[in-house]
């Protein structure tokens, strides 16, 4: 057997059994055949109560929960405990069952709840730890005052919870309860800490890219990767901070900002100098490598792993979404100057993977009266499971966030040895530790996880990696991996940090100071943080890039790095904040003459050691800007129009549709020459078109046919199987993989990248990609084999016409032969999916949990990011998960919406009734002020001691 297991893991097949289980249950419970003996009562026995009173334990007095007609709450009280933990209590009425399965997720014991088929993931997630390092940052690094309120929240789940069982709590509960007699456990405070560690790995960065880029080197030279990640376009896409300069270990941005910092963040020097090239999987560093190792064997080594890696970390769930180019958010903020309102207008729209109920719960956070012992005036966006408003507004201060991007994972290929890895030429035992993973309806199993000093084996989860040792360059191959390679993950995340401090800080912040040294706590994720005030004449913008970032030593992070060489590893090694970019050397702005700030994933400064530039090394892996030029520009033309910007402009702004590609594209498609009369005919839909994808747009629906196409055509059929969407099968001549090589024989080769990963995804850096390539128009990406009747392509043009074709009647195939008929809409779909058993199973389970479809416009690197994965088809992969436009002048003129509603109860009519609005692009009121909130009230429940 493996190290790693005592038995090998149950495959999806299990998981699927258990659910089918599941949905049989909650089939009679809804009423179907024989489930009219449970019927309605049944269903609604977990719906929260929202008016009249209820006795809370733990309450010192009472709490006022004012609902509004969406089921949005208000919470009232007289001291922050008793706030805290009324929000413990209201999040359960509404969410439990996906906080139930969040605390399970974060801390590997989905197997608890789901059986068998959870146990890969239960054993990956329990080899990064999460709730480990979770315990270790509420043992050791969080406030007292921090502690006290995650307890006051969980006093609060469990006053919720006494008493309570199956329907009681959830359909989805009851169900678990008749399969198996499940029940729930006591909440705790580490389980609202661990919450943080999943967000901050769904937000992680360039991980994916880096197995990506290292994969493409089977069948990519180099310089074809490079021309697949160019730099960032500078020239055209105006980073978050411009100009700004780093002197005596102090960040300055170009003008009008204040001088105060921030503290903490680490005591790590910034190294200009870091983006020193890593030699990557093609020509790995030797040094260290022990006994008859090779380079060539390493970079097989690497490869097998990196293929096993990346079929584990398709099957591991995510949260907020799939970690890749379309994670992202925008946000931005308009001076008081430049507004109808003459304080600042702020935005933010984070773009996440689409959820049922929505990954956010809006609600409001009121001390009755501001004293020492009740500090909070906060109203916003709350994730369920967690104490504190995470995006928001107080009485003060607004805020948004959107992803960084920051490069904080390395992948390191260690070389492993039956008694430890290699390290400087020594062989150093690992840190190991054991788990057992309790599965319901089975026996438990035991993992052993092992940890180098670049951080845990990840590689060791795949089952797939038992043949490793076939493949590993030494001599005496080993099944068992006693002697071979490994993959170890060093992340920010895995250390213990002070992040949930800084949540309690933000909503408590007054001034851009107070904001400032919040931040400096937000250690992970690393998140752009945009800011807001109603201070003096105009109010205040500012802007601030907090989060550990690493200082590395070799290499710039792009490809996995060689362990075994202490050259590659982190300044500072595994010591706490040791070897991070201090919080005072990071960008920072604050009132720029510009007069607003759009953070949208573009590059947060220009890097280099000149005037204006940044010397630290962020990433390399930014978003290119699509999204966050098109803000800048739509912001800058209302201003030299109007000169002014309204809440309804900012709205109208954030459903903004209109395509980059498309803009660049269209044109030269325009000029191909067609012969086919049908194929014909789809072209003139995009005579005269504005690039606009609005939802009933034929020519949005061809177009962007076409665009995955050409992508297919140009890119996705030279990419090597492991990027390929799974089941994308075609004719290669040799693989590169044994004797198939030698004879050139041609094989027959199929993807095995799942939907959401699978390259080419079409995203902004495709764009760009393409954008550089069209002024070639012999470049060897533009060949293409020939296939069903098509002949092979050499040029630009003869691909461009080839992919009219094919989308022609793709489209003829999806949406019919008559054209009139084409919409965006029809092709570009969101359906929302009930967690977790709502995902799989038989097609009446998605009829009894899931809803939608919804026809939407945007797309991909749009302001109105809709996102979707051109290799695997047009369906909705990414959403705004909320909007919102705060008003700092009348903050109850502030609005909102949310992507579903504030229910998680399947039959409540707070389920999903925000997603048509949002689904519009309409926003509702936003009451903050006592008397807006009364107005809007339509339940209102007391908690009482």
């Amino acid at each position: 057997m493996p190290a790693n297991e005592t038995a090998p893991p149950a495959k999806k097949k299990g998981r699927r059994a258990r659910l089918i289980v599941l949905v049989l249950v909650l089939a009679l419970f809804a009423g179907l055949g024989y489930g009219a003996y449970w019927g309605v009562d049944t269903v609604r026995a977990s719906f929260p109560q929202t008016t009249g009173s209820l006795k809370v334990p733990g309450l010192t007095g009472t709490v006022d929960v004012k609902r509004d007609a969406h089921g949005i709450p208000q919470l009232y009280a007289d001291n922050d405990e008793d706030l805290f933990r009324a929000q413990g209590f209201v999040h359960a009425q509404d969410r439990f069952w996906e906080m139930d399965v969040r605390r399970h997720m974060t801390s590997g014991r989905l197997s608890e709840m789901f059986g068998a088929g959870q146990v890969e993931t239960d054993a990956f997630l329990r080899t990064l730890g999460w709730r480990q390092v979770a315990q270790e940052e509420f043992d050791k690094k969080l406030s007292a005052e921090t502690k006290k309120n995650l307890q006051a929240y969980a006093d609060g789940v469990n006053a919720y919870l006494k008493g309570k069982s199956g329907k009681d709590l959830s359909v989805e509960h009851a169900a678990l309860k008749l399969s198996d007699g499940y029940q729930p456990e006591q909440w705790s405070p580490v389980d609202s800490v661990a919450w943080l560690k999943a967000m901050a790995w769904d937000l992680r960065g360039n991980m994916q890219d880096e197995i990506d880029r290292a994969l493409m080197s089977s069948k990519l030279t180099q310089a074809q990767i490079d021309e697949l990640y160019p730099p960032y376009p500078f020239d055209r896409n105006k980073p978050i901070v411009e100009g700004g300069k780093t002197e005596g270990g102090k960040y300055t941005p170009q003008g009008g900002g204040s001088s105060s910092t921030g503290s903490g963040g680490g005591s790590g020097s910034a190294v200009g100098s870091q983006a020193s090239a890593n030699t990557g999987p093609g020509t790995p560093t030797v040094t260290g490598l022990a006994d008859n190792a090779t380079a060539q064997g390493a970079t097989v080594g690497l490869r097998t792993q990196l293929t096993s890696l990346a079929k584990t970390l398709d099957e591991i769930p995510a949260i907020l979404g799939p970690n890749g180019s379309g994670i992202g958010s925008n946000s931005w903020v308009v001076s008081g100057k430049y507004t109808t309102t003459g304080k600042p207008l702020l935005a933010n729209d984070p773009h996440l993977s689409p959820q049922l109920p929505s990954v956010w719960y809006q609600m409001g956070l009121h001390c009755r009266t501001a004293s020492a012992q009740c500090q909070y005036d906060v109203a916003g966006y709350t994730f369920s499971g967690m104490p504190g408003v995470v995006i928001g507004h107080n009485t003060d201060i607004a805020w948004g966030m959107t992803n960084l991007g920051a490069d904080v994972t390395d992948l390191y290929l260690e070389q492993v040895k039956p008694e430890g890895y290699v390290y400087d030429n020594k062989v150093l035992p690992f840190t190991i530790r054991e788990e057992e993973i309790k599965i319901a309806g089975a026996k438990s199993k035991k993992i052993t996880v092992r940890t180098t000093n670049n951080g845990p084996l990840i590689s060791d989860r795949s089952d797939e990696l038992g043949t490793v040792g076939d493949r590993a360059p030494v001599a005496s191959s080993a099944p068992d991996r006693g002697d071979g390679y490994a993959v170890a993950l060093r992340w920010t995340a895995l250390d213990p940090g002070k992040s949930m401090d800084a949540v309690f800080k933000l909503d408590k912040a007054k001034n851009f100071d107070d904001f400032r040294k919040a931040a400096a706590d937000f250690e992970v994720p690393s998140q752009n943080l945009i800011y807001a005030d109603n201070k003096g004449q105009y109010g205040n913008i500012g802007y601030q890039a907090p989060g550990r970032i690493p200082v590395r030593g070799a290499g710039d992070g792009r490809m996995p790095a060689p362990g075994w060489d202490s050259k590659y590893a982190w300044k500072g090694g595994r010591d706490g904040n040791a070897g991070y970019i201090p919080q005072n050397e990071l960008p920072w702005d604050q009132n720029p003459s510009r007069g607003y700030i759009v953070t949208a994933n573009q590059a947060v400064a220009e890097p280099g050691t000149g005037a204006g530039k940044y010397p630290n090394l962020l990433t390399t892996d930014w978003g290119y800007g699509a999204r966050s030029q098109r803000i800048n520009d739509l912001i800058e033309a209302k201003i030299k129009d109007s000169g002014k910007i309204s809440t309804d402009d900012m709205r109208t702004m954030q459903m903004d549709n209109s395509s980059e590609i498309a803009a660049l594209l269209t044109p030269m498609l325009a000029k191909i020459q067609v012969s086919d009369p049908d194929v014909r005919a789809a072209q003139k839909l995009l005579d005269g078109w504005n690039y606009t994808q609005e939802p009933d747009s034929a020519a949005a629906a061809y177009f962007n046919a076409v665009w995955r196409n050409i992508l297919k055509l140009a890119f996705g059929d030279k990419m090597p199987k492991e990027l390929r969407i799974e089941g994308s099968c075609m004719n290669v001549r040799g693989t590169g993989n044994g004797p198939a090589d030698d004879l050139a024989e041609v094989v027959r080769e199929c993807g095995t990248r799942g939907s959401d990963s699978a390259q080419p995804d079409g995203g902004d850096r495709w764009f760009e990609v393409v954008r550089r390539l069209v002024k070639d128009e012999k470049s060897p990406w533009w060949k293409s084999s020939a296939a069903r009747n098509q002949p092979e392509t050499t040029t630009r043009d003869e691909l461009f016409a080839r992919a009219m074709k094919d989308a022609r009647w793709e489209l003829t195939a999806k949406l019919g032969k008559d054209q009139s008929t084409w919409s965006w809409g029809r092709l570009h779909q969101l359906t929302l999916k009930n967690q977790t058993i709502g995902t799989e199973g038989p097609g009446f389970m998605q009829w009894l949990l899931n809803r939608g479809p919804w026809n939407l416009g945007g797309g991909e690197a749009t302001v109105n990011a809709t996102g979707w994965n051109a290799s695997s088809g047009y369906g909705v992969t990414w959403v705004p998960s909320m909007r919102m436009v705060v008003n700092l002048n009348d903050l109850d003129k502030s609005r909102w919406i949310n992507l579903t509603g504030a229910s998680g109860h399947a039959y409540n009519s707070h389920y999903t009734d925000q997603t048509t609005m949002w689904a519009k692009g309409e926003l509702l009121d936003w009451p903050f002020g006592k008397e807006a909130v009364d107005k809007a009230t339509v339940d209102t429940l007391t908690l009482k001691p």
